[in-house]
């Protein structure tokens, strides 16, 4: 797990040092705009101007996501959210505004450029109820049961250990908390070769899972109401397979055409607790 993490920190790391490039799920997509190339296949179409409240309009926060997690949410004031693989925080400081100054949002990220552009876009936007936290989703810098919602955008597939993000989710959501994420997910199996591919790991293929396996992870960690819904399938031509997946022979480049797509994921909590 530590080779992956460290792949991923290090694209990470050049995509917002560069603001722009490939990382996981695209390059920069100010808003949603997209920046050529394959990466409009994941990351367009999510995020537009006018959904943005009036404190964010005038700034152009890179996001590497695959959806908007915020639209599906039902954030409500006063709330506790933390964001996974927060990046450059536009999920976070959108959800800032909708829970208000009563409510708090966490950014979680790993990666150091991401945490310091983040703290530079919040203090950008004024906002208070924002705290950014160094760690990894595997192992969540938060007590048990404190947040009433936990988002996240196209990061868990990034995880080797899938099941021990589900299950540190599930211990700091409160009885009856929720998730709402955006994620890839695979449509069809891929072969051994694009599964060792470092690229297609960093760029949300080759980790990825199917919607029914991520919904008995759901389930075997606990949750209620699961529920993993496709919403856009990935096409590349093969120039744009070649941008997004450098290290795929040519004879392997067309196995990720239609290979994934974006998900809705969501779940609850129960009342009752921790699962048996």
């Amino acid at each position: 797990m530590s080779d992956i993490r460290e792949d991923v920190r290090k694209k990470y790391a050049a995509a917002i040092s560069a603001r722009s490039g490939h990382a996981c799920c695209g390059g920069r997509s100010g808003c949603g705009t997209g920046s050529g190339g394959g990466c409009d296949a994941i990351t367009g179409g999510n995020y537009f101007p006018e959904d943005l409240p009036d404190l964010l309009q005038n700034m152009e926060i890179p996001t590497f996501g695959c959806g908007n997690p915020t639209a599906i949410a039902s954030l409500r004031p006063g709330e506790t959210v933390l964001d996974l693989g927060s990046g450059a925080g536009l999920d976070v400081l959108l959800a800032a505004v909708k829970v208000g100054p009563t409510g708090r949002v966490y950014g979680l990220d790993m990666t150091e450029e991401m945490l310091s552009e983040a703290e530079r876009n919040r203090r950008r936007a004024g906002l208070e109820n924002v705290t950014f936290l160094k760690g990894h989703m595997e192992e969540i810098p938060l007590p048990d049961e404190s947040v009433d919602l936990v988002i996240s955008n196209c990061v868990v597939n990034l995880s080797p250990d899938k099941d021990r993000v589900l299950a540190e989710v599930f211990r700091v959501l409160r009885r009856g908390g929720r998730v709402a994420i955006s994620d890839v997910v695979l449509l069809r199996a891929l072969p051994p070769a694009v599964h060792r591919s470092v690229a297609a790991w960093t760029g949300c293929i080759a980790g990825a899972l199917s919607a029914e396996e991520f919904e008995r992870k759901i389930r075997r960690a606990g949750f209620d109401d699961g529920d993993v819904r496709v919403t856009k399938v990935y096409s590349f031509s093969p120039e744009e397979a070649r941008e997004l997946f450098p290290d795929l022979s040519p004879e392997e480049l067309p196995m990720v055409d239609g290979a994934a797509g974006s998900a809705l994921v969501t779940a609850r909590k129960g009342t009752g607790g921790a699962p048996s």
